[in-house]
């Protein structure tokens, strides 16, 4: 018998099926129905079991005729799919049944909420306002896992998990595959007060056994747009937008033991106990508006932040975990800069320093005791959207006045205050508009401290300070092409010291002897600022994609109070050309290939920054991922590098990054991250970065992130001393070369006992070190040189008892502290979590915070991780209980 292979059938016969292929696909595509109706159903009369046995879930027309858009784009899926939708007056009902050959092979792993991991899930999507813009996405895997988060924009990929709605779900494995049932309450649901709704939908399988991701309404990955490319789901009626009353009351005990505190500090104790109590609640105002509010928030279960050493004269913005704050985080922020950055409410005090206390006051503590946090007392939310296509969000909270307390030398006890009563502002409105969603929007910022004019804090805090601007998100052709943009203004006031600092912050330096375009000003009381923007992109194309964009930021912009602004004084200039494949070939399933050029000028015409580079990255037959990026950055004219100074000039650098993944699907899955830097100049870097996870049985995951860093910084900024020469404007400003190295770990070990009770380990060992050498002055300003000490004429030496380098440069003679460091810490957290009722849970809770930094520059080694261990710090201990109180 002769075997029929693909050499044996004609070239027209090839294109023919091809031909019939493609138009079958188009075919489906084009006669599914792009709508669903919801089917009224009595009260009571659906039991959450997961198993569909109520007999009118049969009468329901299904979704169903899912397309893959993985591990190919456009093909029938693989299994089929029916959704099914029904509602009572309380609540959507869902009902999915996955059909499966061999229902072993469905991976149906336990874990916590919003972690479904690699197991089989469907997933809800609805655009409740039918905005186009926005989406709730509530997903169910097959072992009944929830997830759950909201899509602020029109991206699949955009996603905000601190959505945390209150709803219940079942899912059961059959001989045919698995079912699920959803309930979803319309109270935890936002929507227009009409009687007819109309919602838009999709529905997404992902089937990690066989790659293959599907969903009803299929979405071409050369398309843009997620939401507004959703089906209908009809059939709604009568039901309106909630306006009850939920309250979530708490009770804290915490327990802290501190094995660094001085035994003779009246002020503190090794041993802490403390109790607290407080409130969270909301409150329907109208169909559409939703007031949340809390008074004495407590947030012991959430992570420490990572560990870090920061050589750099900017400060480190770590993500907010709070959930009061993170929770509809989106609706407060706009297509401009930050002017809100949440975890400025509640931050340390402004005065949280000894020797700060010491020099702003004028006292001599033996011992002192800072308050660590700001005392919240407290916060409340609005956010909601009308009929009219307007979202509002706002935010207004209110922190306490804080004081340290100190004893003196002499034995007298004192208290200093180190922050005023404070009270935050934050409101933002957008307005949707045409076919295509377009928006436009407001934000406008306040700050007001009660401090004194004229007293002592008032020389270090501002007395208020106000932002804001307009924006606007312009979309054509189905969302094909976007004009997005901003113009906004900041405006702080205060006393003239707190003005001066301002001033002479790292996010302006108007001090800069070179800079004739700035002026510092020492009698300022207040400053003001702007900022504008305008960027154009190209969003959807089968191949070519292309962005331009320019930024400007004005030398006296100031976010800082309650936004997020790491220097001002740029002008900034981006492009991004963009070629991708999506059809599978040989070598990838997918690639893109990105050419990009980012520059930066000050407002004196000078160039700060200028780079190009080219990157590509692409998923292989095996669903590996990869990708390299090669980066090149020529001379220009740092205004930041001498902190304060005149300009510097740095010199030629180049990068390159590499990347390789595992399959996404995989039970054991990693990901790597190598980078190599290097310049002219002889600095270089490497770095190389881990994530692996794996999971033992269906029940306990195990994750961790090592990673490791080498620098050698040959222009560390060290400090500024005044008797330079001239070409220097009569200051040197010295730096030297840091032999730099970072180690660190992240480990998460959880175990799911049910999907409601869980156990959450993370651990995170970090050790640094620091070694500097080849100290010298700048040579003169605009130059990239150095003048070394110990060189013409000069001298240096090690004053080892009091770690100070001594320098001698003709007649002048000075010194600066020795800045070699080790760093050691280890924080930890450790979280018992059992949601014991609907929206109410339990939490038990074991913190490590341990550290110790000393002045030695020694070497390190994974060693040093296990020394970390062993560093002094403290144990906290909390219990807490919240009770989720629906009112209506």
């Amino acid at each position: 018998m002769k075997v029929q292979t693909w050499k044996n059938f004609s070239p027209n016969f090839i294109l023919s099926l091809m031909i019939l292929l493609t138009f079958n696909i188009i075919a489906q595509t084009e006669d599914r129905p792009s709508s669903l109706t919801a089917v009224k159903v009595a009260n009571g009369s659906i039991k959450l079991d997961g198993q569909l046995s109520e007999s009118f879930w049969e009468e329901v027309i299904p979704a169903d005729n899912f397309l893959t858009t993985r591990p190919d784009e456009g093909l029938p899926a693989s299994r089929a799919t029916e959704i099914r939708f029904a509602y009572d007056d309380n609540a959507l009902y869902i009902g999915g049944k996955m059909f499966c050959e061999d229902p072993s092979r469905i991976l149906a792993r336990v874990s916590r909420r919003d972690a479904a991991s690699n197991s089989e899930r469907l997933i809800i999507s609805l655009d409740t306002f039918r905005d186009r813009r926005t989406a709730y996405s509530f997903g169910i895997t097959a072992s009944g896992v929830r997830v759950d988060y909201y899509h602020p924009s029109d991206e699949e990929r955009s996603r905000d998990y601190n959505y945390d709605p209150v709803w219940s779900a079942k899912s059961r494995i059959d001989a045919e595959g698995w079912t699920t049932e959803i309930r979803i309450p319309f109270s935890q649901l936002r929507f227009n007060n009409v009687d007819k709704q109309i919602w838009g939908v999709n529905i997404n399988r992902w089937a990690p056994d066989i790659n293959e991701d599907s969903y009803w309404i299929f979405v071409p990955s050369y398309e843009n747009g997620w939401s507004s490319k959703f089906g209908v789901l009809e059939g709604i009626e009568g039901v309106q937008p909630s306006r009850g009353v939920e309250f979530l009351p708490y009770t804290a005990a915490e327990l802290t033991f501190d094995n660094s505190i001085d035994d003779d500090n009246p002020f503190l104790d090794k041993t802490d106990l403390d109790q607290r109590a407080g409130v969270d609640f909301k409150i329907g105002l109208g169909p559409n508006l939703t007031l949340d509010a809390t008074v004495n928030p407590d947030f012991g279960q959430v992570e420490a932040d990572p560990a870090e050493v920061n050589l750099s004269a900017f400060e480190t913005f770590f993500d907010e975990r709070r959930p009061f704050f993170t929770e509809g985080d989106q609706l407060l922020q706009g297509f401009g800069p930050n002017y809100y950055y949440s975890r400025r409410i509640g931050a340390n005090p402004h005065l949280n320093d000894e020797d700060d206390l010491e020099e702003l006051y004028e006292v001599n503590p033996a011992y002192s005791s800072f308050q660590g946090n700001t005392t919240i007392l407290g916060a409340s939310k609005l956010t909601g959207r009308l009929n009219s296509g307007l979202s509002i969000g706002a935010v207004a909270a209110l922190t306490a006045r804080e004081y340290a307390r100190i004893e003196t030398v002499s034995g007298e006890e004192e208290s200093f205050e180190i922050e005023p009563a404070t009270g935050f502002g934050v409101l933002r409105l957008q307005q949707e508009f045409g076919k295509d969603a377009s928006a436009v929007g407001l934000t406008i910022t306040g700050v007001e401290r009660d401090v004194t004019s004229g007293a002592a804090l008032a020389e270090i805090v501002t007395k208020s300070a106000y932002s804001g601007g307009v924006d606007w998100s312009l979309r054509f052709s189905d969302n094909t092409y976007s004009l997005t943009g901003h113009a906004g203004f900041s405006h702080v006031r205060g006393e003239a010291a707190a003005l001066l600092d301002i001033q002479q912050s790292s996010a302006h330096y108007f001090q800069r002897p070179d800079a004739d375009y700035l002026e510092l000003d020492s009698t300022r009381t207040s400053l003001g600022g702007y900022t504008a923007s305008m960027r154009f992109r190209k969003n959807s194309g089968r191949h070519w994609l292309y962005r331009a964009s320019f930024w400007v930021d004005s030398p006296g912009l100031e976010l800082n109070d309650i936004g997020r602004l790491r220097s001002a004084d740029g002008i900034n200039t981006n492009g991004r050309l963009i070629y991708r494949e999506t059809v599978p070939g040989k070598l990838f399933r997918r690639y893109t290939i990105e050419f990009g050029s980012a520059n930066r000028w000050d407002f004196g015409g000078e160039r700060q920054r200028s780079q190009s580079e080219i990157e590509l990255t692409g998923v292989f037959p095996n669903f590996w991922r990869g990708g390299i990026e090669i980066g090149y950055s020529p001379r220009s004219q740092s205004n930041r590098l001498t902190r304060g100074g005149p300009y510097m000039q740095t010199g030629n650098a180049w990068s390159v990054e590499l990347e390789l993944g595992s399959n996404f699907a995989s039970s054991t899955r990693w990901e790597t991250e190598i980078e190599f830097e290097g310049s002219e100049l002889g600095h270089w870097e490497y770095s190389a970065g881990l994530e692996y996870s794996m999971h033992f049985g269906n029940r306990l995951e195990f994750s961790m992130t090592p990673y490791f860093e080498r620098e050698i910084n040959v222009r560390q900024y060290i400090d500024e001393v005044a008797g330079g020469g001239e070409a220097t404007f009569g200051n040197r400003y010295i730096f030297g070369t840091i032999d730099q190295r970072t180690i660190a770990t992240q480990f998460r070990l959880n175990y799911a006992f049910t999907p409601s009770f869980t156990l959450e380990l993370y651990a995170e060992p970090f050790a640094a070190k620091g070694n500097f050498y080849n100290f010298g002055e700048l040579e003169a300003a605009r130059s990239r040189f150095l003048r070394m000490y110990g060189t013409d004429g000069s001298t240096l030496s090690l004053d080892a008892e009091n770690d100070l380098y001594q320098v001698t440069d003709g007649s002048s003679n000075f010194s600066f502290e020795r800045p070699d460091f080790n760093v050691l810490s280890f924080r930890s957290n450790l979280v018992l979590r059992w949601e014991w009722l609907p929206g109410s849970s339990f939490f038990l809770v074991w913190q490590q915070d341990r550290g110790s930094e000393e002045m030695l520059g020694k070497n390190i080694g994974a060693g040093s991780l296990l020394d970390a261990f062993g560093s002094e710090g403290n144990n906290f201990f909390a219990l807490k209980l919240n009770y989720w109180l629906p009112v209506k």
